[in-house]
């Protein structure tokens, strides 16, 4: 019974996760963009909400779309500051580690200068509530967070696969001259994509902002464990990374329960390791040799 309990945590904060990693890997899968600065875009996400529930009373799942057009409107701006400009570029892979990582600096610093590296928490009426089913217990913070988060990606795979712009997106993945030769905007569909990928990360910061503490800094610890789900579930699949958030999301909290708490963020980092030399492709990766 309790593995059962420590399963169902695990799953509720691995949709999380997957909301979290979604827009990484989308951006990723579109622009070939590694978007380091992701986190703190999630942690950027967590101080909006934070902010009009402080300011306001809203409750942070009502703050979503707002947190989400925020992020959203950041990422245009730093798109078109920073990232369209080489796009074309043989090494633009390579040079987003260090635009993104730059980019992330800049981020970390103001907000810490504005908002100091100070732990936070939205605390809903519901934060500290449960239900009972028999003897397992479900948090209702990490309930509800998992079954927004199943929301967003559900409807993110919807649009992806039957809307028009979507088809655009999954052309430009798949290859970015062919796309162009039967006509779709590259360019608009890149600024796009990376809005998108921004819009889910403040989303996700929505979400974080009362099932985790969070300050500026924090997003460091996080690079480490987005990427590994990336990797796991195969750079750009938005499919391996939701399975892969699952998995070592489950795994995390039964290593955390049954061994030591202390270990359990290290399933990320062995798992982001041992991927990286057995199968660097990931699960659902393409072969590209």
């Amino acid at each position: 019974m309790e593995i059962l309990q420590v399963i169902i945590l695990g799953l509720c904060l691995g949709f999380v996760y997957a909301l979290m990693v979604s827009g990484l890997t989308l951006i990723f899968g579109v622009m070939r963009i590694v978007n380091l600065a992701h986190p703190i875009l999630i942690i950027s996400g967590a101080f909006v909400s934070y902010w009009l529930f402080i300011l306001f009373g809203l409750d942070p799942i009502l703050s979503v779309p707002a947190a989400a057009l925020t992020v959203a409107l950041l990422g245009v701006l730093l798109y078109k500051l920073i990232f369209e400009k080489n796009a074309a570029q043989q090494t633009y892979s390579e040079m987003t580690v260090l635009l993104t990582f730059g980019t992330a600096m800049v981020i970390d610093g103001l907000l810490a200068f504005l908002f100091h590296n100070t732990q936070r928490t939205a605390s809903p009426a519901y934060a500290t509530d449960a239900i009972f089913i028999g003897d397992i217990f479900i948090p209702l913070a990490q309930l509800y967070s998992g079954m927004v988060s199943l929301g967003i990606i559900v409807v993110l795979a919807l649009f992806l696969k039957y809307s028009e712009f979507g088809i655009a997106i999954r052309a430009t993945s798949q290859n970015r001259t062919s796309a162009e030769l039967v006509g779709v905007n590259v360019k608009f569909v890149c600024l796009i994509s990376f809005a998108i990928g921004c819009a889910l990360a403040g989303s996700a910061g929505s979400l974080v902002s009362f099932v985790f503490s969070f300050f500026p800094s924090r997003h460091w610890e996080w690079i480490a464990i987005l990427m590994s789900l990336v990797v796991l579930g195969g750079m750009g699949s938005l499919t391996g990374a939701v399975i892969g958030a699952l998995v070592l999301s489950v795994v995390s909290s039964l290593v955390g329960a049954f061994y030591s708490p202390a270990w359990s963020t290290m399933v990320f980092f062995l798992a982001l390791f041992l991927i990286l030399i057995i199968r660097p492709r990931g699960l659902f990766g393409i072969r590209t040799d």
